[in-house]
């Protein structure tokens, strides 16, 4: 092989197992394979399980002067030792430029090192070479084996390079176990917090549910207790202990987890005793030590915040049997519950509470927000509102009553019908402008002519009888042919004034506000049935319907302004009349009709028209006009409340 570095693609290459084969046959050295064998198999942890393949590869490839593992977080690091051969105690150092080296190509290295190089172990006075190969599982970099081989045959490297890489499966099936075994804690605390949420939801109040909660922790946690509590006033308050809904019996326990809850706080992180790891922390665990002299010997106490903000707002304490103390997983767990439930319980504790504390919550938090830092916008409507409200409640403006309005003919004419009888003739209808004397429809009169030629006949024969009687000197029979004649007579001048309103005629000029008989030609009518109704052009009222709460500033000659949907761009005028004193019940409120008369009429006015109109009726403060109705109800309100 040439100097320098040489790199070697280990896939395909054929193995030369004769140098690498162990003696077998000498008791002390199977004894030896037997014992790192057992270690290898019954390995406990990561340090243990990489020690002893790493003496099992120094033992299957020929020569090794030493030999270094490298683990650490996949593609970060930093990646730090937790395997040495021969002796942990033997300084490795100049394995790490090619242990550095082989992680930077990610690719298995095989180097050659000079013993006049000032960076190589100097204790040898011969050619060595390193062979170093990276830790890939499932494409992620773990880690690097660093071998310190003699100088040997190229075939003999090339085994070496070969073992090391085939090896190297056995690490890739602990780093997959390893992420098994993350993934299946990962599920198991997935699975315990849905539960604990369906705990929480299915409770009505926030006193169930952390009720509820604490004791289903300690079911599932195995815990002797595990108590909750909020923050109030910057201390944490207990407010639920497992299994048990009443904590006054138990002032001085309470007091005592309620202070390894502000223990916790205080510091902002988890507390736990005895603490997992003694060296270098630097926890106070006083408030904790206290707590557990009163019966507890394993504590852990971790925080709940609100999830969106970094705020604590809570902290839960779970208490073991001294015997079962809390490791790395259980801790993790507490932690991940603390996170996930916390804004849910956050959010159901401020949900329960009655409404004066939202309300004083609520002006405590828009309070901090107007006198501290940020929140401009805020600031800025806050106080232009403060400003606007100042300076309305000092203005003065002219206060008006508005209400829906109509216009109505000051004087209604019906045209009724003057007798029994069929439509023959419709000329106008309703909308039609008409003037005095006009036919507005006619009657059939078939019916009364014939009724008068006949009451006529009968008149003749009237008249016969009577010369005839006349002639014989019979005064009884005159006297009764007379009464006979006058009532034929009555009759007749009847059916003649009926012939003569048969036509319907406008009485005065005006406007057909009511009445179509176009499409009831030939119908009959009754007599005095009303056809037609008609209101004059130049004569007008206004009908106002006040609400109730506005009749008693109304006055009579109080002045306003009407405005017309069909004309929204002219004002009338108008006074105040008549103030009828009876209201009308109409869409779920009271109203009083007021009349009023217009000052200056339009001719494009027309009866039926709608709008708004205003009657003024003073000055008043203007945060007075925009909120009196507002202070009305409240006070009518409060009234119907107070005893």
């Amino acid at each position: 092989m040439g100097k320098g570095d040489t790199n070697v693609d280990t896939v395909g290459i054929n193995q030369q197992g004769s140098q690498d084969q162990i003696d077998t046959q000498n008791p002390r050295t199977f004894e030896a394979e037997r014992q790192i064998w057992s270690k290898f198999a019954e390995a406990s942890n990561v340090e243990e399980f990489c020690q002893s393949w790493l003496a099992i590869q120094s033992r299957l490839i020929a020569d090794v002067v030493g030999g270094l593992v490298l683990l650490g977080p996949p593609d970060q690091g930093p990646f730090t030792p937790v395997a040495v051969w021969p002796d942990v105690r033997k300084d490795m150092q100049y394995l790490t430029s090619s242990a550095e080296r082989a992680l930077q190509e990610r690719r298995g290295l095989l180097i050659k090192n000079d013993p006049s190089d000032d960076t190589q172990d100097n204790s040898k006075n011969h050619t060595t070479y390193h062979i170093a190969y990276p830790l890939e599982s499932d494409g992620h970099l773990h880690g690097v084996v660093v071998l310190d081989l003699n100088d040997r045959p190229e075939a003999a490297l090339q085994a070496a390079l070969r073992q090391l890489h085939w090896g190297s499966a056995w690490l890739e099936v602990l780093f997959y176990r390893k992420n098994a075994t993350q993934e299946k804690k990962l599920q198991s605390t997935l699975i315990a917090i849905l539960d604990l949420l369906t705990v929480i939801i299915e409770q009505n109040t926030f006193k169930g549910s952390i009720l509820a909660l604490t004791t289903e922790l300690a079911t599932e946690l195995k815990c002797d207790r595990v108590s909750i509590g909020f923050i109030k006033r910057n201390y944490m308050v207990v407010k639920a202990t497992s299994h048990s809904a009443q904590e006054e019996k138990k002032s001085n326990l309470v007091r005592a987890i309620g202070a390894a809850m502000d223990e916790a706080l205080d510091q902002k992180t988890t507390v736990v005793l005895p603490q997992p790891d003694q060296e270098g922390s630097l926890l106070i665990t006083a408030a904790h030590k206290e707590l557990s002299s009163q019966g507890s010997g394993a504590i852990c106490t971790v925080l709940l915040d609100d999830g969106g903000n970094t705020d604590v707002v809570g902290a839960l304490v779970f208490e073991r049997n001294e015997k079962d103390p809390f490791d790395q997983h259980t801790i993790h767990l507490c932690e991940s519950i603390g996170s996930l439930l916390g804004p849910i319980l956050e959010s159901k504790r401020l949900n329960d509470r009655w409404w004066g504390a939202k309300f004083i919550d609520s002006a405590r938090d828009l309070g901090h927000k107007l006198v501290g830092p940020r929140h401009t916008l805020l600031k800025l409507i806050t106080f232009s509102l403060v400003f606007a409200i100042i300076f309305f409640s000092f203005v003065d403006g002219e206060h008006r009553v508005s209400a829906k309005t109509v216009v109505e003919g000051k004087v209604q004419r019906v045209i009724s019908s003057p007798f029994a009888g069929y439509v023959k003739e419709a000329m106008a209808s309703a909308g039609d402008v008409v003037k005095a004397g006009q036919v507005l429809a006619i009657l059939d009169d078939k019916d009364l002519k014939l009724e008068y030629v006949k009451l006529h006949s009968q008149k003749g024969q009237l008249s016969s009888r009577y010369r005839e009687a006349m002639a014989k000197h019979d005064r009884v029979q005159i006297r009764v042919i007379m009464a006979q004649a006058r009532q034929l007579q009555a009759q007749l001048d009847l059916i003649v004034y009926q012939l003569q309103k048969t036509k319907l005629t406008a009485p005065f000029n005006g406007v057909i506000i009511k009445g179509d008989l176009r499409q009831s030609l030939g119908t009959p009518v009754e007599k005095g049935k009303g056809l037609f109704e008609i209101a004059p052009l130049d004569s007008y009222r206004v009908i106002l319907q006040v609400d109730e709460h506005d009749i008693l500033n109304l006055k009579k000659g109080q002045k306003g302004l009407l405005v017309l949907s069909s004309l929204p761009g002219k004002e009338l005028t108008f006074s105040v009349q008549k103030i009828t004193p009876v209201s009308v019940a109409k869409d779920g409120s009271n109203y009083f009709r007021v009349e009023a008369q217009l000052d200056k009429p339009s001719n494009k006015l027309r009866p039926g028209m709608e709008g708004v109109g205003k009657v003024s009726i003073g000055d008043r403060k203007l945060i007075w006009i925009w909120t009196h109705k507002l202070w009305d109800w409240l006070r009518l309100w409060a009234w119907s409340w107070w005893p």
